[in-house]
Formats: structure tokens, C-alpha cells, sequence
């Protein structure tokens, strides 16, 4: 390998595909991880999440001699902090792995390195990084460039869009914006917009917060016209024929490491500003409540009409559709809320991006379909539309699939 140019620190869901653009432009990427099992699986040219394309790109990096994994830093010109920024209790972001990711590379920073941060952070936390690195390192004082850029893409076409969306860049200073700028014209081909690195952690809490805020709408819409008796589907795609109304679609909640957490970043600094923000968050996970309670129904109901316990298919267990990635996912809560008080009744928990699970037995979908008397679907995977299921089964569908499905 040759001369390392850039460290990342973090290899998830974006640390690694970024690590793999860079690399894949012939820039010598060393990436960092913790886990020394997913150390080893990117060293052999695989990866250890479900990304199209992700694992072309790591094998002819890992190959070519552009990409190596290790669970420790090296000197390099830039380092980005790509780490979880999970949450204590009460909903509190906590940036402890972002300060922990900065504390080991701290030894190798020197002057005129470039340090970015990508993951989601709280107003100010660039800030602080900016203090504590100086407070430590007092020699580089002014001498590095600090900025934070942060992703924001899609989770089953990650690759495609790293390369193509439009990028905010915000610096400590100009000269930190710059040079940030500089580095990500090597690979981005989206416009790379400058600003400070206060706007620019506030732009990507404030795009995932906009989007809760209307999938809130649409779930508010669903909890509605369940009371009404009017088919949500319907009425939203007649409602979208307005040339300006363009409705989401509603679910079972809101997943995944961003909508369904980025809006308490906000709400946790500015409570009594925020308060359609909150709402809205309220909104997504009192429906993923809402539909574990209406599965709890159908059971009785089923038991109650033909005395005996109901099988029960739950179909998705992903935040969102083709994807493995079942971080903060409301289906996964679901299936855990339902199972809560579970007798002797069957389960068959369906997840077509995964091969096991730790607390689940996972059942291929069309055996599920076959055996259960209750289909739930929860995630409109690809593998759950156009199914041909019997009439005599009891159907709850909280993400639209049924739109597409044949019941016989």
C-alpha cells in the first residue's frame, strides 16, 4: 500500500462505502474500526453489510492496494470521524464516540492536516473538537484545517449517491472550507456547497427533520382514516393529483440511524422552539405503537372466532424497503412488542436482507405466507409485492404492499 493519505475512522454503513470511493480514486485510504471481525472481513475483500455495488468497490479497492482496514490509526494528511453519535437517556445526543474517534488520532495529527467530521452532530460539536484538539495539541493551534461535511444519502444506493449529491461544507474558518472543498472534489461529482460548520451540522439535522415532520403527516393521515373507514393509499394519491400537495406515503413508523433520531438532536438544545419537530416524532412513534396494538387485536379476534391461537407472519424486520439495516427500526420494535406476551401461538418472522438474527428465527417469506393466519406486512420489500395470498387469511398491511399484491 502506498503512502496512507487518508484515515477513516468508523467502517458502517458510511464509513466503509466512503472509504471505498476514496480508495477507488487511488488514494490510499487506511480504515479504522474497532471490531477486529469486520477488520478481517474488509481485509479479504468482503464487506459485512447489505450495500449494492459496496462489495465491488471494497474488493478492487482492498486489492489494488488503496484500502486496508486495521483497528488502529496511522498518520495520514486528512482523517474523517465517520462514528454513531447514539443517545443517552431522555433522548440526549451523545458525542462520546466522536471525542473518542478524535482522542486516537490525536497523537498523529500535525500541521496542515485536514480533520472532518461526518457524523450526525449537535450544534457546536465541531466546535468543541476544534477546543479540545487545541487544548491538547496547543502546537496546533491554527495550524490544521477543521470542517464538517456531513453525508446524506440513501441506504441502498449509497455508492451512486456519495459520488453524486450535492455536498454542504462547513469550516471553522474559510481557510479550513477550502481545503475540505479541495478533498471532496477528488471524488464528489454533486456541487460541493461552502459554509460555517454551525450550518452545516444544523443543515443535515434540519433535512432529516423536515422529512419526519411529513412522514408524520401521513402516518397522522393513516391513524385517521382508520377511524373514518377510508382507504389511506387512496386518498393520498388522489389528494397528490393537487399540482402542489405531494403527500408522503405512511408506514409503521420512522426508522434507520436519521429521521427517526436526527430531530432529537434539535429538540434536545432548543425544547421550547421545537415544537412541531417534536410532535412529529411523537407522531411516528405512537404509530409504531398503534400497529403492534392492532396485530394484538387480530389475535384476539382470530382466537375469539375460531377457538384457537392465530400463527402470525411478520413481514419486515429492515427500517425500510431492500435493505438489511435494522438500526432504530419501528418493525423490529413491532415484532418485539407483539411478541411481548406470546404463549403457545406460532411466529414466523420474515426477513428476505438477512440470514439470522440474534433474538429471531428467521423464516423464508413464502413459507411464512403458507403457514400464518395472520400476515402483517411491515416493510414493503420487493420479495412482498405481487404475492398471491389466500382469502382466508387475516391481512395487515401498514406499508402500502397490498397495493401491488393478488388476494385470491
Amino acid at each position: 500500500m502506498s503512502q496512507v493519505k487518508v484515515v477513516t475512522i468508523g467502517l458502517g454503513y458510511i464509513g466503509l462505502p466512503t472509504s471505498a470511493l476514496i480508495a477507488n480514486n487511488n488514494i490510499s485510504v487506511h480504515g479504522v474500526d474497532i471490531n477486529q471481525n469486520v477488520v478481517d472481513i474488509i481485509n479479504s475483500g468482503k464487506i459485512h453489510i447489505v450495500e449494492p455495488s459496496l462489495d465491488l468497490a471494497v474488493s478492487k479497492a482492498v486489492h489494488e492496494g488503496f484500502l486496508k482496514a486495521d483497528t488502529k490509526p496511522v498518520v495520514a494528511d486528512t482523517y474523517l470521524i465517520v462514528v454513531p453519535t447514539p443517545f443517552k437517556a431522555k433522548n440526549e445526543p451523545d458525542i462520546s464516540f466522536v471525542l473518542a474517534a478524535t482522542k486516537s488520532i490525536l497523537p498523529f495529527l500535525k500541521v496542515g492536516d485536514l480533520y472532518i467530521i461526518e457524523s450526525t452532530s449537535p450544534i457546536g460539536t465541531t466546535e468543541k473538537m476544534l477546543h479540545f484538539i487545541y487544548n491538547e495539541r496547543p502546537e496546533l493551534r491554527d495550524k490544521i484545517h477543521i470542517a464538517y461535511c456531513p453525508e446524506r444519502v440513501l441506504p441502498g444506493n449509497v455508492m451512486y449517491e456519495l459520488v453524486h449529491n450535492d455536498r454542504v461544507i462547513g469550516g471553522v474558518d474559510e481557510a479550513s472550507t477550502q481545503k475540505a472543498i479541495a478533498f471532496y472534489s477528488q471524488f464528489v461529482k454533486g456541487e460541493l456547497h461552502p459554509t460555517n460548520a454551525r450550518t452545516a451540522e444544523m443543515c443535515k439535522l434540519v433535512e432529516n427533520s423536515s422529512r419526519d415532520v411529513q412522514i408524520a403527516f401521513a402516518n397522522e393521515l393513516s391513524l385517521i382514516c382508520a377511524k373514518a373507514d377510508i382507504n389511506v393509499w387512496d386518498l393520498i394519491q388522489l389528494a397528490n393529483k393537487h399540482p402542489r400537495v405531494n403527500i408522503l406515503q405512511p408506514g409503521c413508523g420512522v426508522g434507520g440511524h436519521c429521521i427517526a433520531v436526527d430531530p432529537y438532536f434539535i429538540v434536545a438544545d432548543y425544547p421550547m422552539e421545537s415544537k412541531i419537530i417534536a410532535s412529529a416524532r411523537e407522531i411516528n412513534n405512537y404509530k409504531s405503537f398503534w400497529c403492534a396494538e392492532q396485530v394484538k387485536t387480530a389475535k384476539l379476534e382470530f382466537q375469539l372466532k375460531e377457538g384457537r391461537k392465530a400463527s402470525v407472519a411478520i413481514m419486515g424486520l429492515a427500517f425500510k424497503p431492500n435493505i438489511d439495516d435494522l438500526r432504530e427500526s419501528p418493525a423490529k420494535y413491532i415484532a418485539q412488542k407483539v411478541m411481548q406476551d406470546a404463549q403457545d401461538e406460532q411466529y414466523y418472522i420474515v426477513e428476505p436482507n438477512i440470514e439470522d438474527h440474534h433474538v429471531f428465527k428467521i423464516t423464508n417469506y413464502k413459507e411464512a405466507i403458507e403457514k400464518a393466519d395472520i400476515v402483517v406486512f411491515l416493510v414493503s420489500h420487493n420479495e412482498f409485492k405481487n404475492l398471491e395470498i389466500s382469502k382466508d387469511k387475516v391481512v395487515l398491511d401498514f406499508c402500502g404492499v397490498m397495493n401491488t399484491n393478488q388476494v385470491l
